[in-house]
């Protein structure tokens, strides 16, 4: 009797088999949809992550929230730049003592330009976003500004970043000055600054510069012989420790912390973001990988 039932069971057991088998073979049976990708959480005050191919939003915390942005500045600085008309990169600019004065005064991270030394303007942006240099960025304000003064040059030019963040919709955005060492008035969010990022970076030459890991420059000095500059190294560690990093810009200071503008390409899509106030150097790349994982983990 044992045995007969054994038997039914087994026939049983292998009906069961073969109905299975061929479920799977014409895909009868539905696959386990995938597991949701789970937001993650940054030290960072304000964050944002953008598909650059379509501005959709991938990521958001207190995105449109006005802070202090350090020197992230720096990237409407390069982009009003390369916005001039007839721009000649190679014009060369000389270095003034106001220049090397201000960031002695300001304790502010330079270039180290060298005063008398003719520097190509190509040269002051590398100078501007690698090694994030005031110096660089006092000159390209006083270069590309209008007025019979410096100051009229450089508060012409500081008119024409905001003019520019207006026209790109920055709506929580105010410069105040041309290197993110502001009087207390020069701020912006996470989602502004990735707007004027994903908008920088339709220009070849910005995306060059910004993801360059080191730069050495020769410049003309005063007597007309040659100088080599020491090389510039980009502040942006992501360069190094993220797979497809293609930029962007660090920036720090008491009141804006540690920030940084992001941007990297895998399998052909491009993801752009924006950490601000972040806890120290490390942190701010920590933050800035996650919302880069997280992105693209979004777009497939």
């Amino acid at each position: 009797m044992k045995t007969g039932i054994q038997g039914i069971r087994l026939r049983r057991a292998a009906a069961v088999a073969v109905t299975t088998g061929a479920m799977l073979a014409t895909g009868a049976l539905t696959a386990a949809p995938a597991q949701a990708v789970t937001k993650p959480s940054i030290v960072a005050k304000g964050g944002y992550a953008m598909d650059n191919a379509t501005g959709k939003s991938l990521y958001t915390k207190a995105a449109d929230t006005p802070l202090s942005t350090g020197s992230t500045t720096k990237i409407m600085t390069a982009k009003v730049v390369l916005a001039q008309s007839n721009l000649n990169l190679d014009a060369k600019v000389i270095i003034q003592k106001a220049y090397s004065d201000y960031v002695v005064k300001n304790n502010a991270s330079q270039a180290h330009l060298i005063v008398g030394d003719k520097v190509t303007v190509r040269q002051l942006l590398y100078g501007l976003m690698l090694p994030s240099g005031c110096d660089a960025a006092y000159a390209l304000a006083d270069k590309f500004g209008s007025g019979s003064t410096r100051d009229a040059r450089v508060k012409s030019f500081i008119g024409k970043m905001n003019t520019t963040a207006k026209s790109l919709g920055m709506k929580n955005t105010r410069f105040d000055s041309f290197d993110g060492i502001g009087k207390g008035s020069n701020y912006s969010t996470p989602r502004d600054l990735t707007k004027l990022t994903r908008s920088a970076m339709k220009n070849s030459t910005f995306r060059t510069v910004v993801k360059t890991k080191s730069y050495t420059a020769k410049t003309t000095t005063k007597t007309g012989s040659t100088r080599t500059m020491a090389t510039w190294t980009n502040t942006n560690t992501l360069l190094s420790s993220y797979k497809g990093a293609i930029g962007v810009k660090t920036g720090s200071g008491p009141q804006a912390k540690y920030c940084l503008v992001f941007a990297a390409t895998r399998n052909g899509k491009t993801v752009i973001g924006t950490v601000l106030a972040s806890s120290s150097v490390a942190q701010r790349g920590t933050d800035a990988t996650k919302l880069l994982n997280y992105g693209f983990a979004q777009l497939g």
